[in-house]
């Protein structure tokens, strides 16, 4: 399963060259006016630890495991994947400027493999966002938040006020989508991450749910 995983990171990172990317435009909103400073994504806050049922697809192939996320300190998570029986497949530990593996299966431990996984997890435990710029919808708060050629679009429910979705762009190409479901504002009961510039999409559904 391993092997036939890492063949489609490698396809994929072939076709990830040839295909271009729309360039991203906000629709159905319109600026609005705010005083935040920065947002925040919580659903990682919390020293207790994040476990999820996880399945990737790529493509036509399908994975799944367990993943577990602990929050080490207040810039660091360690992030564990196994198998669903159990048998570890990488570890490693993440902040938005540091990426250490601890331990990864050898059919992983391939450059384009490993920058995938820094990348999305990055993006995903990102915490901290200054706002640039406001907007609204009917449904939502809408924060982008510009980092270099990066930019995020932070979308908040009005009425519970809940993260429920992040578009990752870069040069003004989406990126990745990251959509959650929620009953509160440290753990998301659900996680989607489907990216858009290749067919990979990873779901996560909580196992044991944090206090």
């Amino acid at each position: 399963m391993c092997r036939s995983l890492l063949q489609s990171f490698l396809y994929s990172g072939i076709l990830l060259m040839l295909i271009s990317c729309k360039t991203f435009q906000l629709i159905d909103a319109k600026p609005a006016s705010g005083s935040k400073k920065t947002v925040e994504n919580l659903y990682f806050s919390s020293p207790e630890d994040y476990v999820y049922k996880c399945q990737i697809d790529i493509y036509k192939n399908h994975v799944s495991g367990i993943l577990i996320i602990k929050k080490l300190n207040e810039t660091t998570h360690r992030v564990a994947l196994t198998s669903d029986f159990g048998n570890k497949l990488i570890d490693f530990e993440i902040s938005d400027n540091d990426f250490k593996v601890n331990y990864v299966i050898p059919d992983l431990d391939k450059k384009i493999v490993i920058n995938f996984l820094r990348n999305d997890f990055q993006q995903l435990l990102k915490r901290q966002y200054p706002v640039n710029e406001t907007f609204e919808n009917a449904q939502s708060n809408i924060y982008l938040s510009k980092e270099d050629k990066k930019a995020y679009y932070l979308f908040f429910n009005k009425e519970n006020g809940l993260l429920n979705t992040i578009i990752y762009t870069k040069n003004n190409k989406e990126k990745i989508d990251f959509t959650f479901e929620a009953k509160k504002h440290i753990f998301a009961d659900s996680i989607h991450l489907q990216h858009k510039d290749f067919k990979i999409n990873i779901k996560l559904v909580q196992i044991t749910e944090t206090e």
